[in-house]
């Protein structure tokens, strides 16, 4: 039976969020209803109120979320009603060119609920990345749900949905930190931030944290960032070089997605080093850099999709060693708010005076 639940709508671009009551089907063959009990507030979310993902309004808000298997429906078989999981947004195919190569971490073909999520006169809505986390309730792919340790708080949890799963998979899967290496992170918001945390985690012996606003700076210290380096008082570049002995850093990850940042990251990196793209660049940003420059640093170009990660393998890990205090996911919480504050921690994220504020219900 159908459930009325309240939910965050965007419902044009630009338009404030507001809260409405959203109409929760049944869950269909594949499929599990999630009571949510916490959701991040996501620049991906702002994205989609924006009008910068597409425009599929009225939109069914968050995505980056932790909760509890509420009901399931047929051939569900890897979660069942009471088990805490956090949401993601590839619930890889199993069938696709990616997954039958044995990469399901780029998966094509993700799942997405195939029953819609209604407001009460019938709109269907478009829940953000397949997930609409902003509600009480939510209706997902069985597949988007990861089981995980129910001793985490779910405004943690929730964290790996999203962005911190994306920075922490940008160093490790993606740019491949290893023991003694040196990485530099441009960008220290959310994403950065957790780029600094996973470098730290995969014992780099350098993590070198870049940022115009000082707040975010001290944060990145108590990440693991073991030099900081304010870029509106000096040039990024030359700092990651005099910091690497005049060579660069093995990883640079650039976690802004604009131009500038990116040729900064580009040069300050090692021979043969690598740089990971895991900000997000708007459609109209267009990148210019000498070929010669290219060929003759060598080395690896690399973005990163969500971090590279497999749900299944990584979210339990990082939950676990959260819980042993090798991970502090918790530093990502600035504030908890209810649904109805969303357009104010929009306001929030947007002047930088957050890493996360999360809805918790």
């Amino acid at each position: 039976m159908a459930q009325e639940v309240r939910g965050v709508i965007a419902p044009g671009k630009n338009e404030p969020v507001r809260v409405e009551t959203v109409v929760v089907p049944d869950p269909g063959p594949g499929e599990a209803v999630v009571r949510v009990q916490a959701c991040g507030v996501c620049h991906t979310d702002l994205h989609y109120k924006q009008g910068g993902i597409n425009d599929d309004f009225p939109f069914l808000l968050g995505h980056e979320a932790a909760g509890v298997v509420e009901s399931v429906g047929e051939n569900v078989t890897d979660v069942a009603p009471g088990d805490f999981v956090v949401l993601n947004w590839r619930a890889v195919c199993g069938n696709c060119r990616a997954c039958l190569r044995g990469r399901p971490w780029y998966c094509f073909a993700t799942h997405n609920a195939a029953r819609k999520m209604t407001l009460t006169d019938g709109t269907e809505l478009s829940p953000a990345l397949g997930i609409g986390a902003f509600a009480e309730k939510t209706l997902v792919a069985a597949g988007q749900c990861t089981k995980v340790d129910p001793a985490v708080s779910p405004a943690v949890a929730g964290l790996l949905g999203c962005g911190v799963m994306a920075g922490i998979g940008a160093a490790i899967n993606t740019g491949g930190v290893g023991r003694g290496d040196s990485v530099a992170v441009i960008g220290c918001g959310g994403v950065g931030g957790a780029a600094v945390a996973g470098a730290h985690l995969a014992s780099a012996a350098r993590v070198i944290a870049v940022d115009l606003d000082d707040r975010k700076l001290d944060t990145a210290r108590t990440l693991g960032a073991t030099h900081t380096v304010n870029a509106e008082q000096t040039d990024p570049v030359e700092a990651i070089r005099e910091l690497t002995g005049g060579f660069g850093a093995d990883v640079v990850i650039e976690a802004v997605g604009r131009p500038e940042t990116y040729r900064q990251a580009f040069y300050a990196r090692d021979l043969a080093g690598t740089v990971v793209l895991v900000g997000v660049p708007t459609p109209e940003m267009k990148l210019e850099l000498p070929l010669l420059d290219v060929f003759g640093r060598g080395g690896a170009l690399k973005s990163s999709w969500y971090g590279d990660c497999l749900p299944s393998r990584d979210f339990p890990m990082l939950i676990d060693l959260h819980l042993q205090g090798r991970l502090p996911l918790d530093a990502f919480v600035t504030e908890t708010v209810g649904l109805d504050q969303v357009e104010q921690a929009f306001e929030r994220m947007h002047h930088g005076d957050v890493l996360r504020s999360v809805v918790v219900l």
